[in-house]
């Protein structure tokens, strides 16, 4: 099917006119491959550094690379400071929507007198470089200063996705051992306050429970919905009572290269979240060079839109550093793209003049569902440059995307990455790629990707094999925080003869040499752009009382990607009607986040195991999807299908 796919996909080439003033040539890809190491040097000088680097990279202890060895910079400087100081204070850095109607702009002297505020405030607790800061907040002006802050000081920041419920964030809060919480009293979630501060109480504990490494919890006012807000005396204090009273004045400090600018928490195929760690020099040059080719970013004209929230690391890197780095004039908008109404997307893009959008196909496939009419009462006409991230886009979506969105004068950037790659890895460079919708197309200079085989051999074009990346790059992740071997186990050891990190997707190229990628091949499921694992949905799944084995997977989904199907055995004597079924997508919801929330809970007598008593999900995968059976060879009991089939009609 996808080999059909591709060999009837209409290349789209861009235009003569936005060839000719692409920030890109087609000489880049030679001279990335000519001397990588020199073309990462040169990237990286578009940074100000404080003590220049020499080796370029050290990769003597794989899979532990220092890239950028000796180099001293401040992060938060380079995507504040040095703007000002060459005359832009006055550019706007951020215009910021609030979802019920309010608005910000924030200049870049206005957000480098709130940076250091809070980075004022911050130090006074005490706190020493290298210690850690949960930021746990919807999508407010202070998130982004808050990790600036941080930056700024050398504290490494974990930002904690503010949909994520209390137990989520205090596993993230403990395994960071953070030091400071910071947190809204409230968000607003379609039209209404709803509380945030809540599930931090609930999350930090009272007594023998409370979160040992917690000092300080830094509340913003947002919503102010609550007079009787919860108030721990000593530990909670308001940002504008605390922040707002800090000098605006404050000298950045140089940090090594290699110091953990963030660590973000992605879901493993174990129960236990993942901190991913990033680095200060590597990642910020990988975020600051991507944004300017990816994008092809005018600074000084272009507004540019990435709809990601914080909390993920499309937020991190093309919503903070990328676009800050750049001198970028941007779009931050808190609320959900329906409120109050489907208009609301086009009216910002229509009423801020957004040159460049980057959203997830999920959005677009529902922008397609609410019909063209929406789109088309609006003037887009200041859009020059569409992208796609969190997932492969669908041909159909990127097409509609194109013509409606676009109006056929935009390119469109499909881009692969990770959390753990830092940045993006693979995509089309505007004004140089031919582009061809569904794929990523190739890697990006001075990335080295390939598709492989199960023993590591380049599969042939049309054939699917597994995603690699064959040589270091700057935004790779530096570790799994405390935990080593998990880090070599997870990424490095499927290919560790070669030395390889698998992404864990699988992916082809097609007979051009164009590169598609398939997706997720593990037991972790993308939803929405948000990667979740089987384990953790499984968990909340089996934590209720009348549940005795769960077994989930991700099915597609014409609007999600992947939708999540649970299959459940109960308890013996455990009602099974649909109130129970309520309850236990709820429980998903209550103990992950509503995102996990199962689209279906199917109660079934049995689930399919091997003789080893490994549940075989891709064949419960095909059931889900109405496929017939793979190789069911393997089985315990083949015919445990048949009920399964039933339960679910």
């Amino acid at each position: 099917m996808a080999d059909h796919v591709t060999s009837l996909s209409k290349v789209y080439p861009p235009s003569a006119e936005f060839a000719a003033n692409a920030n890109a040539s087609a000489d880049i890809y030679d001279r990335a491959a000519a001397d990588p190491l020199a073309f990462w040097a040169q990237q990286a000088q578009r940074l100000d550094w404080e003590t220049p680097f020499g080796e370029v990279l050290d990769w003597s202890a794989p899979p532990f690379a220092k890239w950028f060895v000796g180099g001293t910079l401040n992060v938060a400087y380079n995507c504040v400071d040095r703007h000002v100081a060459a005359g832009k204070g006055d550019r706007v850095a951020i215009h910021w929507v609030g979802e019920p109607g309010d608005s910000r702009d924030i200049t870049y002297s206005q957000l480098q007198d709130e940076v250091s505020q809070a980075a004022n405030y911050l130090a006074s607790l005490g706190l020493q470089t290298g210690d850690r800061v949960a930021i746990y907040m919807p999508m407010v002006p202070e998130a982004v200063i808050s990790m600036l802050a941080c930056a700024r000081l050398g504290l490494t920041h974990s930002v904690v996705f503010a949909g994520f419920s209390a137990a989520a964030l205090r596993s993230r809060v403990d395994d960071a051992e953070a030091k400071v919480v910071i947190t809204t009293d409230g968000q607003y979630r379609r039209g209404a306050p709803a509380p945030l501060k809540e599930a931090v109480d609930e999350a930090l504990g009272t007594g023998a429970d409370a979160a040992p490494s917690v000092q300080k919890v830094l509340v913003v006012r947002r919503t102010n919905h609550d007079p009787d807000l919860n108030w721990v005396d000593g530990r909670d204090v308001w940002w504008d009572e605390t922040v707002g009273a800090a000098s605006p004045h404050h000298e950045p400090e140089a940090f090594d290269a290699e110091h953990p600018l963030f660590l973000l928490y992605t879901s493993g195929t174990t129960g236990k979240p993942k901190g991913i760690v990033h680095s200060s020099g590597g990642y910020l040059t990988q975020a600051a060079y991507t944004f300017h080719h990816v994008f092809d970013h005018k600074e000084g004209s272009d507004v540019f839109w990435c709809g990601a929230d914080i909390g993920w690391v499309t937020g991190h890197t093309y919503l903070v550093y990328g676009p800050l780095s750049n001198g970028a004039t941007e779009v931050i908008y808190e609320g959900t793209p329906n409120t109050p109404n489907e208009h609301r997307h086009f009216e910002v893009i229509e009423k801020y003049g957004v040159t460049t959008y980057y959203i997830a196909p999920t959005l677009i496939r529902t922008f397609m569902k609410w019909g063209r009419e929406i789109p088309d009462a609006h003037d887009l006409s200041s859009l020059r440059l569409l992208g796609s991230v969190g997932e492969p886009i669908n041909p159909e979506a990127w097409r509609w995307y194109n013509e409606v969105i676009g109006g056929g004068r935009c390119p469109i950037v499909d881009t692969w990455w990770q959390t753990e790659t830092g940045g993006i890895m693979i995509s089309p460079l505007p004004g140089i790629t031919a582009t061809k919708p569904g794929s990523a197309m190739r890697p990006l200079p001075g990335i080295s990707a390939n598709v492989v085989d199960d023993n590591g051999n380049p599969v042939a074009d049309g054939e699917q094999g597994y995603l690699v990346l064959d040589k270091p790059w700057p935004g790779m992740l530096r570790g799994i925080w405390g935990d080593e071997e998990r880090y070599k186990e997870t990424y490095w050891s499927r290919f560790a003869e070669q030395g390889w990190y698998f992404a864990g997707d699988g992916a082809r190229y097609d007979e051009d040499h164009a590169l598609w990628v398939l997706g997720r091949v593990d037991d972790v499921m993308n939803v929405s752009g948000h990667r979740i694992s089987t384990s953790e949905v499984e968990s909340a799944l089996v934590s209720h009382s009348a549940v005795a084995e769960a077994a989930v997977i991700g099915a597609a989904d014409e609007t999600t990607g992947q939708g999540i199907v649970a299959f459940v055995i109960l308890m013996e004597g455990a009602d099974n009607g649909d109130t129970l079924i309520t309850e236990l997508r709820n429980q998903v919801a209550t103990d992950i986040s509503p995102i996990a929330k199962p689209r279906e809970v199917n109660i079934v007598p049995e689930l399919p195991k091997t003789r080893s008593g490994k549940i075989m999900r891709r064949l419960l995968k095909d059931i889900a999807e109405g496929r017939e059976l793979g190789d069911t060879s393997t089985l315990v009991d083949p015919s445990v299908f048949e009920a399964i089939r039933v339960k679910r009609t």
